[in-house]
């Protein structure tokens, strides 16, 4: 076969996928690995992974419609018939390339079956996919959780590009980097952009401002002004540990990674803001002194981060959700010691399952009597604070604004 322009960033999104799908892996990993591409390709091979996970039910339901026999859901036919109405669906890619990049992928296997399909697909019309259906686990999973219309505002979230937010060091800095950059501002010291590349936007060098969303910039909103000593346990990659100093608390960082340690430091830098690191297990270090303030943001699922991840809804099974929720529990119980008399602490994770959320902090409380939740606090934009004295930051909050993680927030005192 002679070559065919584009194959490149093709068949590095099979193996992006791949990696996701049959091992595990996040985009963000499987796409450091891959090599021998050009910058832009690159970006090709990430953005057809991406929209292939995005839609992929609604990918399978037109594959299985133009064949006789289901094909299997490992074979390299259906991953290629993927990764092409995927292109043509999300990236508008003419029907002519689809076909040209697709049938290589396949030489050597099934190529007349995979030219069959794609042109009986593409004979009939392929129209935009607004609302793709999420996973089917997931599905029954969130709608017993939290109902039809939340599932229904995930599946509009994840077919649209989520927009950038920015957090600053400075409000007034944020009003006016608005004002400049046609932003807007939903929070104090927050900007939200159209999607863009982080490093070309004015003012990254002078670092006045780090990528965050405004979901994951709540739980460091929530430590008390007057807190003066603050601890901020699995702190990497650092947006919480710049929120807190930036916000005029003494900050110690801790987390278990040297590498994403090194991030958080360079970041630091960046931003010209201060803290302690400290590279150790949260579960066997022990602080010299308790602390005004503890923030614990969990490892977790992070299902909510779907709409910037999607492969997190293939990667999060309930296993992996058992798994992190027996260590968010005992992460808890670790930090909870460390917390003074009086002083408050903060549990978040960036996940829509309440077994990592409501649940461990039910959990927590029925354990540790001497904990309570604290006096009612302002609700974040946009959310409600539910009875118990917690955050819980669902699909389709802000949905008109562009969205938010969604995240799980509780904020604890300790009463002796």
């Amino acid at each position: 076969m002679p070559s065919v322009e584009g194959l490149g960033p093709r068949r590095a999104a099979l193996q992006l996928l791949d990696a996701v799908l049959r091992r595990g892996q996040t985009l963000e990993f499987a796409a450091g690995r891959i090599t021998g591409l050009s910058a832009p390709d690159a970006g090709l091979a990430l953005a057809i992974a991406g929209e292939t996970l995005r839609r992929l039910p609604d990918l399978d339901l037109l594959i299985d419609s133009a064949t006789r026999q289901r094909l299997p859901d490992d074979s390299k036919a259906r991953m290629v018939l993927r990764t092409a109405l995927a292109q043509k669906i999300a990236l508008g890619t003419p029907d002519h390339a689809v076909v040209a990049t697709a049938l290589p992928l396949v030489d050597g296997g099934p190529r007349r079956l995979v030219h069959g399909v794609l042109g009986t697909l593409l004979r009939r019309g392929l129209s935009r996919v607004d609302e793709p259906k999420l996973p089917a686990e997931v599905e029954k999973r969130w709608t017993g959780a939290w109902g039809t219309a939340a599932v229904e505002a995930a599946r509009r979230q994840i077919a649209r590009r989520p927009p950038l937010d920015l957090t600053f060091a400075d409000d007034a800095d944020a009003q006016a980097y608005a004002t400049e950059h046609g932003g807007i501002s939903l929070a104090p010291r927050h900007v939200r952009l159209a999607s863009a590349s982080v490093a070309d936007l004015p003012g990254y060098d002078s670092g006045g401002w780090w990528v965050q969303d405004l979901a994951a910039s709540l739980p460091a909103r929530l430590i008390p002004a007057d807190a003066q000593d603050v601890i901020d346990l699995c702190a990497a990659p650092g947006g919480k540990t710049m929120q807190l100093a930036a916000a005029g608390h003494r900050v110690t960082a801790i987390d278990a990674s040297e590498s994403r340690l090194g991030r958080l430091r360079e970041n630091l830098q960046r931003t010209h803001l201060d803290a302690e690191l400290v590279a150790a297990d949260v579960l066997t270090w022990l602080p010299g002194h308790q602390f005004d303030a503890v923030l614990l943001d969990a490892p977790c699922s992070a299902t909510g981060t779907f709409r910037r991840h999607p492969e997190v809804l293939y990667r999060a099974r309930p296993s992996i959700i058992d798994s992190n929720s027996e260590l968010q529990a005992k992460l808890l119980d670790r930090a909870a010691q460390w917390v003074g008399p009086g002083g408050i602490l903060v549990y978040s994770v960036c996940s829509l399952e309440p077994q990592e959320g409501e649940e461990i902090i039910g959990a927590f409380l029925r354990r540790n009597p001497e904990f309570g939740v604290d006096e009612p606090f302002e609700a974040p934009p946009g959310q409600t604070i539910l009875s118990e004295g917690q955050v819980r930051i669902l699909p389709g909050l802000l949905e008109a604004e562009g969205g938010l993680d969604g995240f799980f927030i509780a904020r604890l005192v300790r009463k002796r």
